[in-house]
């Protein structure tokens, strides 16, 4: 298979999986403010979900370019990536639903570590075809660091769901920042 063809069938995936969010906000059945502010979990756990796979796109898309091909390990590897993609739309809407219960919250942030492990093999696979490119190894260290302390603060935002869910969407949020953020604390010049 080819590269592009497999960037193609992820992309159409990855908007899927956006569209099924989308699709899940329901327009407020009142006119006056207060209908809509009484959607507000439902719209803040689309926010979140939307920038992270936003950031799961630009680092997949980003991966990609850098690939020679589309191995077996790189097929299979992606088909898990976009397996734990798919189910943050259901994760979005459970906890949305639940207005960030600490169950349904511990739940979304299980999915989204799950989802950042199975990025990892993907990155494997297209680091064994670039082991020789000094650039693309240097840089490649610089995101894995930056993938591990994003599964850090997730692994640590399940059980403080139970605590407090505040605490488990702020460490989601913060970890799509750390995406936003230069990588110079990072030690990329």
């Amino acid at each position: 298979m080819s590269k592009g063809r497999l960037e193609a069938f992820s992309d159409g995936v990855i908007a899927i999986i956006i569209t099924i969010m989308v699709l899940e906000l329901k327009v407020p059945h009142g006119a006056d403010p207060a209908s809509l502010l009484a959607v507000w979990p439902i719209f803040l756990s689309y926010l979140l979900s939307f920038l992270v796979v936003a950031i799961y796109w630009v680092n997949h898309h980003t991966l990609f370019n850098a690939a020679h091909h589309a191995s077996t390990g790189l097929l299979w590897s992606n088909n898990a990536l976009l397996f734990f993609l798919s189910l943050i739309p259901f994760a979005t809407g459970y906890m949305g639903e639940n207005d960030f219960a600490p169950f349904p919250t511990a739940l979304y942030a299980a999915t989204l570590l799950l989802a950042g492990l199975a990025f990892i093999p993907v990155r494997w696979s297209v680091m064994a075809q670039l082991k020789d490119d000094a650039s693309f190894v240097r840089l490649s260290k610089m995101a894995r660091r930056k993938n591990y302390v994003s599964l850090g603060l997730y692994a640590i935002s399940i059980p403080l769901a139970f605590v407090h869910p505040a605490l488990t969407l702020a460490l989601a949020f913060t970890v799509a920042a750390i995406y936003f953020l230069p990588n110079a604390w990072l030690g990329e010049k």
